[in-house]
């Protein structure tokens, strides 16, 4: 397993869902208009964000490393992401399933684990560096909140995804993201 752990975390070439640049002439934000995809997902109960994060990640690294009905190992994408809902301890963390298995996507053998289709949708984009802690996704998205608002675009305020595009491993140029749905 480390040989695959690594060849996960260091590859530069991973898949991610289509998506093409909306109209915007923001420069610390962007609206995106991503294409309906499926993602293999779980939900964390009670924990904390952080925490959350860890166990749904390994919950879904799991499956991509053949805990599904085919036993088949299916290819590292980015972003993970993870659905913050506001009073909420639940959170959905998730991997874009790669485009080969966009139509078929092996089942999970964990009861835990899901696979979901997300439809199309425009969502409002911001981009940060550094490495993202739960307080620092959760202050990008406020600003990102306040910005959209008081240029009165329309978006869905009760959730928020985070988007995690880099190993742990990668110590620069790191590249994350908060989402919010426009409405």
């Amino acid at each position: 397993m480390i040989k695959s752990f690594k060849q996960t975390f260091l590859s530069l070439d991973l898949q991610s869902p289509r998506w093409s640049s909306a109209e915007t002439t923001a420069k610390d934000y962007e609206l995106r208009q991503y294409e309906t995809a499926k993602w293999v997902s779980t939900v964390i109960r009670g924990e904390t964000q952080k925490e959350a994060m860890r166990q749904g990640f390994w919950k879904l690294f799991h499956y991509i490393q053949g805990k599904n009905e085919k036993e088949m190992k299916i290819d590292m994408t980015v972003p993970v992401t993870c659905l913050i809902k506001s009073g909420c301890t639940d959170f959905k963390v998730s991997f874009f399933v790669p485009f080969e298995h966009q139509d078929s996507p092996p089942q999970p053998t964990d009861s835990d684990v899901f696979i979901e289709e997300r439809k199309a949708a425009a969502i409002f984009v911001r981009s940060f560096g550094g490495f993202a802690s739960p307080e620092k996704y959760a202050e990008e998205a406020e600003v990102l909140a306040r910005i959209l608002r008081n240029r009165g675009q329309p978006f869905h305020e009760d959730f928020f995804y985070t988007a995690g595009y880099d190993s742990p491993f990668k110590l620069f140029n790191r590249h994350n993201e908060v989402w919010y749905f426009k409405k």
